[in-house]
C-alpha cells in the first residue's frame, strides 16, 4: 500500500493558471519522489486545465492525489456539467492547434474519465487521468 495525499488548487478562469498548475504539480510531485512522472503528468494536466479554462466560463480547480494503489490521479473540474466531446484521434489533428487535449490524454494516461461534481458547491464536472507510479 502506497502512502496517500490529496492537494487541489483553486484557479481563475484565466489562461495563465495554466502555468501555475503545472508548476505547482511538479512542486508536489518531486518531494514525493515521483519525478519520473513529471513530464507526462504536466502534459496531462496542461491539457485538462486547459480545456477547464477555455471552455467554461467561471473558476476551476486542478486536484492531484496518490491513490492506495499507487496511481498519481490528475483532475480538472470546471463549473460546466456537460460531458466533454470524446477524443478524437491524434492522426486526424496532429497538425492542428485546438482539438488534440483529450487524445493526448486518452494516448498518455493508464487511465482517464469523467464525471459529475458539485463537490466545490457550484454544479460542474471532474474530468481526469491517472499514471501507474513504476
Amino acid at each position: 500500500m502506497s502512502e496517500t495525499w490529496d492537494y487541489t488548487l483553486y484557479i481563475p478562469n484565466d489562461l495563465r493558471a495554466v502555468t501555475v498548475c503545472r508548476r505547482t504539480l511538479r512542486l508536489i510531485l518531486t518531494p514525493h519522489g515521483l519525478t519520473g512522472l513529471t513530464d507526462t503528468a504536466e502534459l496531462l494536466a496542461t491539457e485538462l486545465v486547459s480545456n477547464a479554462v477555455r471552455h467554461t466560463k467561471g473558476p476551476a480547480a486542478l486536484r492531484v492525489r496518490r491513490t492506495e494503489e499507487g496511481a498519481v490521479w490528475i483532475g480538472a473540474w470546471d463549473t460546466d456539467p456537460v460531458p466533454p466531446d470524446p477524443p478524437r484521434p491524434l492522426e486526424q489533428v496532429v497538425e492542428q492547434e485546438e482539438g488534440r487535449g483529450l487524445g493526448l490524454v486518452e494516448a498518455c494516461a493508464d487511465l482517464w474519465g469523467w464525471q459529475p461534481s458539485a463537490r466545490f458547491g457550484s454544479k460542474g464536472k471532474f474530468v481526469w487521468c491517472e499514471l501507474v507510479a513504476a
